[in-house]
């Protein structure tokens, strides 16, 4: 339960996180959307996402893990069919600029936006579950 309780948690953190540095997440409702489609997403990721993997298996073993994150957008594209006022459109990055390095601004529509979501969500979830190991 309390495995539940903390992916729950980093999930809807993950997706607050990313709505907040990049646009194209769009929670209609606020907070009540936003733990929805945390816990949605939750329940694909533990129920949907393993499924997805086995029938994509020899795709992944091809590409050595690579497609890892199409999976993991599939996974948020059934949320996003599920939790109403849950919506995804354009990754919009408006770029980042600091003395050492610059990251350029970045847009993309489509299945490639949903896999930019998934690799950030991944990335911050990871990071958030490395932490509170």
């Amino acid at each position: 339960m309390r495995t539940i309780i903390k992916h729950f948690l980093i999930d809807t953190i993950a997706l607050y996180l990313i709505s907040l540095a990049v646009s194209g997440i769009i929670f209609v409702e606020g907070f009540y959307t936003v733990a929805l489609a945390g816990f949605v997403l939750m329940l694909a990721t533990k129920v949907v996402k393993p499924i997805i993997n086995v029938l994509l298996l020899p795709i992944n073993l091809i590409t050595f893990g690579l497609f890892k994150w199409v999976t993991y957008a599939i996974t948020l594209y059934i949320v996003t069919l599920v939790v109403p006022g849950f919506e995804i459109g354009q990754f919009v990055f408006s770029g980042f600029t600091s003395y050492w390095f610059s990251i350029p601004a970045i847009t993309l529509s489509g299945i490639l936006a949903f896999i930019a979501f998934s690799f950030s969500i991944s990335i911050i979830s990871s990071i958030f579950n490395w932490i509170f190991k």
